[in-house]
């Protein structure tokens, strides 16, 4: 295949990616503007290379005129959770999304690889917009935890040190890692409830403190300056108190007063005007 029959192949996939990309961590950071857990800790993708995309159908002896039929990962993204439980959220997630549909999943969870590697892949059909119309591919999602990712990570890097023969030795040591993994992620379930309370707590701080420094700002434009540079202080105050209820407490009376300043700010210009 030619250098710009490749270009034109591969480009809509790079398109697809960039587009998921997006979407799913905009699914992120819409659960952290509500103050909910996000089950995506985070996301990163990639289009396979031309070299790897031959090797796989060497490997699997794939005709090029299959060639997107078959090779279901020549577009990737990867999600990354903090627990395994994440993982079905994350599916749920995929599921229930128009613009993708789940073509079928590979669980090495439920039947983990000889290697030890543990990870959930959907294949999806994904459309791209293109010049030329819609275009309709498939693409890989990888969910896997964070301690998951670790180690298929290391795993990846030493079959491609060894050529894909890694040798025993290495390989019982990656299998008792593997072990050592697979109790750690459940470990951390044990905890998971209170590591997800902390972690909305602390989402929730963030906007309150937000929110109470937009309105003080507004203040000092419209009010007495010694005044609000008074209620600033008090803010300082409590934050250092590190209490959440005194923060929602002050945040609920200045939220009061700042209604009652805007309102006074209406009245005043209407009365300019009838003037």
């Amino acid at each position: 295949m030619e250098i710009q029959l490749w270009k034109e192949l591969l480009d809509p996939y790079e398109q697809a990616v960039s587009e998921l990309l997006v979407k799913f961590r905009n699914l992120k950071e819409a659960h952290k503007k509500q103050n909910l857990y996000s089950p995506i800790e985070s996301v990163s993708g990639r289009v396979k290379s031309v070299s790897s995309i031959l090797e796989k159908m060497q490997r699997k002896d794939i005709a090029f005129e299959n060639l997107e039929e078959e090779v279901e990962d020549i577009a990737g993204v990867r999600i990354i959770c903090q627990f395994v439980e994440d993982i079905d959220k994350v599916v749920s997630l995929v599921q229930n999304r128009t613009d993708m549909e789940i073509r079928s999943t590979k669980d090495y969870l439920s039947n983990q690889k000889k290697s030890g590697y543990r990870s959930l892949h959907l294949i999806i059909w994904y459309t791209v917009q293109g010049i030329n119309g819609p275009k309709k591919l498939q693409v890989e999602i990888q969910i896997r935890t964070m301690a998951m990712n670790f180690w298929a990570t290391t795993e990846h890097s030493l079959q491609y040190k060894y050529k894909g023969s890694i040798p025993e030795h290495v390989r019982s040591q990656l299998t008792r890692a593997s072990q050592a993994i697979e109790m750690l992620d459940k470990e951390m379930s044990q905890v998971r409830s209170e590591i997800m309370d902390a972690q909305i707590d602390s989402q929730m701080e963030i906007s309150l403190v937000q929110d109470i420094l937009r309105n003080i700002e507004n203040l000092y434009r419209q009010d007495n300056k010694r005044e609000v540079v008074k209620i600033q202080n008090e803010f300082y105050r409590i934050f250092s108190k590190h209490s959440m209820e005194e923060l929602k407490r002050f945040h609920k009376q200045l939220d009061i007063l700042a209604e009652g300043s805007r309102a006074q700010s209406v009245d005043s210009v209407i009365s300019t005007e009838e003037k």
